[in-house]
């Protein structure tokens, strides 16, 4: 498949009201006050997040931050998407130069890509493709759409991930593959956040059960290794 085939199967974000700049400008602040909201979550928390400080770390007035984004949630939901962008164009990386053979394939190199984002990009230990292992904070109403307005973030991560790897399955039925990946990464997420709470770098005994768990649970659902 290629990237452009890839690029188009995956659904648009239509997640809660913010606006996507136009101008080089515009998309320099948006992309300082993202940048700004993941350093200090890896300093306070999400917990402790607040727009003031995202501004003022960012070097922009308030009002600049309330014009891209409606308010907490909406700056949270941002990053997450660009995480989840950044993401799924490392996977996509990975497929191209490696061609892995099969679901098994897929498998470790998305967990691989998860890893190596969770250790180095800021922000991410906190809210990756939405709240990571921490409670939800005052001013986020709804902390399972952050990515869709309509589907909860595994099941948009799922569809996201199904349009890169389709070639590498054979269900018969898209809907049982879209389910299948979306138990695989609840499944992957509760052991991955283990990991990671045991060891800040992520305890490897865990990142090879977490692989091992989701190759033989895809496996047994579609029939492949």
């Amino acid at each position: 498949m290629s990237a452009d085939t890839r690029s188009h199967q995956a659904p648009e974000r239509t997640g809660p009201g913010r606006r996507r700049p136009v101008q080089q400008r515009s998309q320099e602040r948006y992309g300082r006050i993202l940048d700004a909201c993941a350093g200090l979550l890896d300093e306070v928390g999400a917990g402790a997040l607040t727009t003031k400080e995202v501004a003022h770390r960012a070097h922009v007035p308030i009002g600049t931050l309330y014009q891209f984004f409606a308010g907490k949630e909406d700056l949270l939901a941002a990053l997450a998407g660009r995480n989840l962008d950044l993401y799924l164009g490392r996977v996509e990386q990975r497929l191209l130069a490696e061609s892995p053979a099969g679901p098994a394939g897929f498998t470790d190199l998305a967990v691989e890509e998860f890893v190596v984002m969770k250790r180095t990009v800021p922000g991410f230990g906190q809210v990756d493709f939405g709240l990571a292992d921490a409670p939800v904070p005052a001013g986020v109403r709804d902390d399972q759409h952050l990515l869709d307005a309509e589907l909860d973030n595994n099941t948009a991560v799922a569809l996201r991930l199904q349009a890169l790897g389709a070639e590498l399955f054979t269900a018969a039925d898209p809907a049982a593959l879209t389910l299948g990946l979306r138990v695989a990464l609840e499944a992957a997420d509760a052991v991955l956040k283990l990991a990671f709470r045991s060891d800040p770098e992520g305890d490897p005994a865990l990142i090879a059960e977490c692989k091992q768990l989701i190759r033989c649970y895809l496996a047994a659902q579609f029939g492949q290794h």
